[in-house]
C-alpha cells in the first residue's frame, strides 16, 4: 500500500518502443505492486503490436481494447505509433493502476478520457489532440466492459489463466476482428500441475517431448469452445509458446457454420508412452475395438500392458496463417522491431514447413493479397475501397466459396507436432548436425522444418520409425580412448581378437605346467654349471 502511494520522485521511468512509462518500485513482482510490469514480456508486446498493425491496414479506424492495462504500456504503444488508425481503450479494475495509466498517458503527451462504471460522465485530461492522441481509460471489470461494448481487437493478459474472460471477449467482438490472449499459467499448461489443467481447461495431459505445442493446442481448444457458444468460429493466425507465456491470436468468423467447422477440429490425441509416437483420433463417434491400431508404432504388440494414453481434447487444426505472418513481418521491419523479426521468420518457415527462406521487404510487398479465414484480404498496397465489408451477404458468399477451396488445400497445412532429435538419438552414436539432418529428411521426400517451440525440434510429416531410421543412418559411432584417432573395428574383429587373447592365455598355462614338470634335478644342475652359456640357454 505504501509503495503505490509513494511520491512521484521515487517512480522509475522506463522506455520501450519510444514509449515512456513510470513504474513503482518492485514493479516486476506481482505480489508487491498493483501496476505490474514485466520487461521479459517485451517480445510478447511486439508480436501483439504487429498483429494490431496488420488489422489496422485492413480497415480504419478500429476500436481496440487492452483489458488488463496495469501500467498501460501496451495501449500507449498502440496509440503512439498507429495514431489515427486506432481508437485505444485501456481498462483496469484497480484504482491505483488507473491512476498510473493516466499519469503515463500525460507523460507521453496523450489526452486522457476517463470513464468509470459508476458514472457515465467523461473526464478529459491533457493537452493532446482530440482525434488521434486521445486514449480512453476505463475502470471496470474486464468482463463488464466486453459485455457492454463492441471492439475490433481485444487483448487479454490476466495474471494466470484467461479462460474466465473468453465468453465475454467473444460476445461482442466484431466480425473478422481479432482476439489475442496471453496465458502465463505455464505450470498447468506445461503439465507440471496436471490437475489444474483439468480444472481450468477440462483437458487431460501428461508431460511429453512436445509439451509446448500441446499447451498451445489446449488454449486454442478452450478459445474454440468459447467462440462456438457465441455462434462464432475462429481461424488461428498465430500460436507461440515460449518460456514465460503462451500467446494465441485468432480471427473471429461470425455464424453457426464457421462455429461448427471450428468445433469439429477439437479432437483427442493418442500418445504412446514408450516411443512418444502420437496421432489424433479419427473423426466419428463409433467405438473401436483396438484403438492401438491407429498408432503407427507397434509398441503395444511388443510390450506388456497398456502403452498409450488419451490426451485432450485438443485443437487439431493449423497453428499458423502464412499470409498473416508475412504481413506481421512486414510491419516488424517497418517499425524496427528487432526482437520480433527473427521469431516471425522462423514462424513463416514453420507455417510453410520449409527449411530455408530468404526474406526481403520487396518480396513481402509484392504479395498483394493473402487468403485468410476464407477471405481475400488486401495488403497495404491496395486501396481501402476494395476491402470486403464485414457482415454483408456478398462477403458471406465469398467466405463459403473460399472455404470450399481451402478444403482442397488442407493437405498443404504444416504437420502437427514435432520430434526432439536428442530424445531419439542412438546411444553411443554421434548425431549429425541439425541442419544437415533436415536436408537428409527433405531428400527422403518428407516435409521438414525447424520449430520455435524447441531449439532442437524437427517438425516433419515423417513417421517416427522413418525419423529414427534416417537418424541412425547418418549417425557416426563415438570413438573412445586410443581408438579416437585410429580406424573403427567391427564387432566381428573385436570378437575374433578376444578369442585369440583367450587362446594365448591357455597356451601360457600349458607351457607353465610343462616347465614345472620338467624341473632339473641335482645332476641336471651340476650339468648346467659345466655347460657353456649357450647350452644352458638351450
Amino acid at each position: 500500500f505504501l509503495l503505490v502511494l509513494a511520491p512521484k520522485s521515487s517512480h522509475e521511468v522506463l522506455k520501450e518502443l519510444a514509449t515512456d512509462v513510470q513504474v513503482v518500485p518492485n514493479y516486476s513482482t506481482p505480489q508487491k505492486t498493483d501496476s505490474y510490469f514485466n520487461p521479459k514480456m517485451k517480445l510478447n508486446r511486439q508480436l501483439i503490436f504487429c498483429a494490431l498493425a496488420v488489422l489496422a491496414e485492413e480497415r480504419k479506424p478500429i476500436e481496440c481494447l487492452d483489458a488488463f492495462g496495469a501500467t498501460g504500456i501496451m495501449g500507449l504503444q498502440w496509440a503512439k505509433h498507429l495514431r489515427s488508425s486506432v481508437k485505444v481503450t485501456i481498462n483496469d479494475c484497480n484504482e491505483n493502476s488507473v491512476t498510473m495509466i493516466q499519469e503515463n498517458c500525460l507523460l507521453n503527451k496523450m489526452k486522457v478520457k476517463l470513464t468509470t462504471k459508476e458514472d457515465d460522465n467523461d473526464e478529459a485530461l491533457g493537452d493532446g489532440e482530440e482525434n488521434g492522441d486521445t486514449i480512453e481509460v476505463t475502470k471496470m471489470d474486464a468482463n463488464v466492459i466486453m459485455h457492454l461494448r463492441s471492439f475490433d481487437f481485444i487483448h487479454l493478459d490476466p495474471f494466470g489463466t484467461s479462460v474466465n474472460y473468453l465468453d465475454s471477449a467473444f460476445r461482442n467482438v466484431r466480425n473478422l476482428g481479432i482476439v489475442s490472449l496471453t496465458s502465463t499459467d505455464i505450470s498447468s499448461l506445461y503439465a507440471k500441475a496436471q490437475h489444474v489443467a483439468l480444472r481450468h481447461y477440462g483437458c487431460n495431459i501428461v508431460r511429453t517431448e512436445y509439451y509446448k505445442e500441446l499447451a498451445a493446442r489446449i488454449v486454442i481448444a478452450a478459445v474454440t469452445r468459447a467462440a462456438a457458444r457465441c455462434n462464432k468460429g475462429i481461424e488461428v493466425l498465430l500460436a507461440v509458446a515460449l518460456e514465460h507465456f503462451v500467446l494465441v491470436v485468432v480471427r473471429v468468423l461470425r455464424g453457426p457454420s464457421p462455429a461448427d467447422d471450428s468445433a469439429k477440429k477439437i479432437r483427442y490425441l493418442i500418445h504412446c508412452q514408450w516411443c512418444e509416437e502420437r496421432i489424433f483420433q479419427k473423426e466419428g463417434n463409433m467405438v473401436e475395438e483396438n484403438p492401438y491400431q491407429q498408432l503407427p508404432c507397434d509398441c503395444h504388440g511388443s510390450m506388456p500392458g497398456k502403452t498409450a494414453v488419451v490426451l485432450g481434447p485438443l485443437w487439431s487444426g493449423a497453428l499458423f496463417n502464412t499470409g498473416f505472418l508475412r504481413r506481421m513481418l512486414l510491419e516488424a521491419v517497418q517499425y524496427g522491431l528487432d526482437e520480433a523479426q527473427p521469431l516471425l521468420k522462423t514462424l513463416v518457415c514453420e507455417a510453410e514447413c520449409t527449411t530455408s527462406k530468404h526474406f526481403t521487404t520487396h518480396s513481402l510487398c509484392d504479395e498483394n493479397k493473402q487468403e485468410e479465414c476464407g477471405v481475400y484480404i488486401k495488403t497495404p498496397n491496395t486501396s481501402a475501397e476494395s476491402c470486403l465489408v464485414p457482415g454483408k451477404r456478398k462477403s458471406e458468399e465469398v467466405i463459403r466459396n473460399a472455404a470450399k477451396r481451402q478444403k482442397a488445400e488442407n493437405s498443404a497445412e504444416h504437420p502437427a507436432f514435432y520430434y526432439n532429435i536428442h530424445r531419439h538419438s542412438i546411444k553411443g552414436m554421434n548425431m549429425p548436425k541439425l541442419n544437415k539432418f533436415l536436408c537428409y529428411l527433405s531428400e527422403a521426400g518428407y516435409r521438414v522444418s525447424r520449430t520455435h517451440f524447441e531449439p532442437m525440434g524437427v517438425r516433419t510429416n515423417a513417421p517416427l520409425a522413418q525419423f529414427k531410421m534416417i537418424l541412425r543412418k547418418y549417425s557416426t559411432p563415438t570413438y573412445t580412448g586410443g581408438q579416437a584417432e585410429g580406424p573403427l573395428h567391427r564387432a566381428e574383429d573385436v570378437q575374433a581378437g578376444e578369442q585369440q587373447v583367450e587362446a594365448a592365455a591357455d597356451n601360457k598355462v600349458e607351457d607353465a605346467e610343462f616347465l614345472e614338470d620338467d624341473k632339473p634335478g641335482v645332476a641336471d644342475a651340476t650339468f648346467t654349471k659345466d655347460c657353456p652359456a649357450h647350452c644352458a640357454a638351450d
